[in-house]
């Protein structure tokens, strides 16, 4: 396997990660009973930590399906470059320091963290037309 669908399967468990950390946060908040019920009426967050959690969640899934369209791309045409291999690289260690960043609410670092992933995003990419 590559070192960049080594990165693409290493983003896609923390894409699982990302799915048990908010849905942790809310049993934590509405209770056992509430997770294991119909869950016909979802209540807003009222804990910090939950909302945090749960719009991570959702700012990784807004570029996970462009990493995962550039680096598939980039392997069946064989694009396969230094430009990938760090684009991967910083699109996930991006992604992971996001989370806690994003959770514990730092800002700016936060958004620049978020930058540094976006970069590593556009690196791969960008690699798609340099063949």
């Amino acid at each position: 396997m590559t070192t960049e669908l080594t990165y693409l399967a290493l983003t896609l468990i923390l894409a699982l990660v990302q799915i048990f950390l908010p849905a942790g946060a809310r049993t934590a908040e509405f209770g056992s009973k509430w997770n294991a019920g119909p869950r016909d009426e979802t209540p807003e967050a009222k804990k910090p930590l939950t909302g945090r959690l749960e719009r991570a969640q959702a700012n990784l899934y807004e570029t996970l399906p462009l990493f995962i369209g550039a680096v598939l791309i980039a392997h069946v045409i064989g694009a396969s470059s230094a430009l990938t291999v760090w684009g991967a690289a910083l699109y996930f260690w991006g992604r992971v320091v996001y989370v806690p960043l994003y959770a514990f609410g730092v800002p700016y670092v936060r958004s620049l963290v978020w930058a540094v992933s976006l970069a590593g995003l556009v690196m791969v990419l960008a690699s798609l037309f340099f063949v």
